[in-house]
């Protein structure tokens, strides 16, 4: 896609993602001026095994940005910054070359590693509010290490492309190397707890704040890329910190709630959040404060497994006319939840079988909402202010039934933003470089739609929300507490 020409300089976003990369331009305004993508492949094995070829990454990156250039011949670009999966992780030579494939972040055979890894570092997590997972980078680096990987760097997938671009290694930045174990409050590798581990401190990168310059495009990665010789390379952030900025939910207050196959939340807080069960982590703000986050699994996947054949357009205008559902439905599809509990062993449930489709459907939009309602409660249980408005994106903002609903259970209005792409929160990254992150992603962010909250539906829907979190405490997934604090007032 092309916007009106421009003399103005453009700023550039690269999203690393775990199908394809894409690359998008955006004027000063926020407006996209162009963007491109190309697809990556993975190799999976044993339910366990995710990992792709760095090269490939290039190799996508190129095509992308050579796509997105064509279309803005001849334009200045200001800079660009990159996103990409958290936790994803690689080991190169001292030029930057692949010694091993590149550990996805689902990757998930550093599972004995993240065990030795909470253990060494109990104490730098807890005060971090975290605990070390399999999708963590530190584990999967340690896994590379004990299974006779060399290498002199270690590199996150953004690190690896900004490197390329540059023709040199390049430092990283704080939101990826949050899970390789970075101390975001002492602002250093904490070297005492991978010297336990056995990790060579000088293998790991420096570390910077997103939007810092940490190279220039050099003349082979512009003949490869498009993108100018001499393009200031800015520092970037994981995914979905990128997203986070694009819709424009980066002060105290504002979050971004984010519901596509699962339902995550991010928003801003002034101090750090710890969190003694372990469900919600913090990424650092670019600014201050810091990015507070949580997933469950949970989200509109459950209506693509649920109705694969039948129109979803067509259920949403019927489920708007129905009203409240007269089931009540917990849309866990799959086994285990992560947010707002942390229970390997939960399920899904039904209580009442639904009288038809329309109610089903009406039951499981109620169900998230609910979910999402029971989330928030529970960041507020650790003191996170959430006084909205609250973007809504991913693929079920699309439907307007279901964000009007959200807005009702959730009591706060909401909106739908322009974008949400990662990409465009890179190129507003790059574009901020060392000003105001939030300052720039208000200018350059805007909300398409909005929602105001109907307190005679939120009445409505009182009654069955009173029931879903007395059947989650019963079951012991909840506490009285969160259920009585998420309560929606008559």
């Amino acid at each position: 896609m092309q916007a009106e020409r421009s003399d103005a300089s453009l700023t550039a976003g690269i999203d690393l993602g775990t199908q394809g990369v894409r690359v998008t331009l955006l004027e000063e305004d926020g407006r996209v001026a162009s963007s491109g993508s190309a697809p990556l492949v993975s190799t999976r094995a044993d339910g366990s095994k995710h990992e792709q070829d760095p090269e490939a990454w290039w190799k996508s990156v190129g095509e992308a940005s050579r796509w997105a250039m064509g279309a803005v011949a001849g334009r200045k670009i200001a800079g660009l910054a990159i996103c990409s999966t958290s936790g994803t992780v690689v080991l190169t030579g001292d030029a930057g070359k692949p010694l091993t494939p590149a550990l996805m972040y689902d990757d998930s055979r550093a599972e004995e590693e993240a065990r030795l890894a909470q253990e060494a570092g109990e104490d730098v997590w807890s005060s971090l509010g975290y605990r070390m997972r399999t999708s963590f980078g530190l584990p999967k680096l340690i896994w590379l290490l004990r299974s006779g990987a060399g290498g002199a760097r270690l590199m996150h997938s953004a690190d690896f492309v900004a490197s390329r671009l540059a023709g040199e290694p390049v430092d990283t930045d704080w939101s990826h190397a949050l899970k390789t174990g970075y101390d975001l409050v002492g602002e250093r590798w904490p070297v005492e707890v991978l010297e336990r581990l056995e990790v060579p401190v000088e293998i790991l990168p420096s570390v910077v704040r997103p939007g810092s310059v940490i190279g220039e495009v050099d003349e082979r990665a512009a003949s490869h890329t498009g993108f100018p010789a001499g393009t200031p390379i800015r520092a970037g952030m994981t995914d979905s910190c990128a997203a986070q900025i694009a819709a424009g939910a980066l002060e105290e207050g504002r979050w971004n709630s984010v519901l596509g196959t699962t339902l995550a939340l991010k928003g801003v807080t002034r101090e750090l959040l710890r969190d003694p069960n372990g469900v919600v982590y913090s990424h650092r703000h670019p600014d201050e404060g810091w990015l507070p986050g949580g997933a469950s699994n949970i989200g509109a996947g459950v209506l693509s497994a649920t109705f694969p054949d039948r129109e979803l357009q067509e259920l949403d205008e019927k489920a708007r006319e129905r009203g409240p559902a007269s089931a009540l439905i917990y849309p866990l599809t799959s086994k285990g939840e992560r947010f707002p509990f942390a229970s390997p062993d939960a399920r899904g449930f039904e209580l009442e079988e639904p009288p038809d489709e329309v109610d089903r459907y009406r039951a499981i939009l109620e169900g998230v909402a609910f979910v999402e309602r029971l989330c928030f409660a529970y960041l507020e249980s650790l003191e996170a202010t959430v006084s909205g408005p609250i973007a809504l994106t991913g693929g079920g903002a699309r439907s307007q039934v279901w964000s009007q609903l959200r807005a009702d259970v959730l009591g706060h209005s909401v909106f739908v933003p322009r974008s949400s792409e990662p990409a465009v929160g890179m190129a507003i990254l790059a574009c901020a470089g060392k000003s105001s992150v939030a300052a720039t992603a208000s200018r350059m962010s805007r909300a398409e739609t909005w929602f105001e909250p109907d307190k005679e539906n939120a009445d409505r829907l009182a009654g069955n929300f009173d029931r879903f979190a007395a059947a989650l405490v019963e079951r012991g997934y909840i506490t009285d507490d969160l259920a009585r604090r998420a309560r929606i007032s008559p």
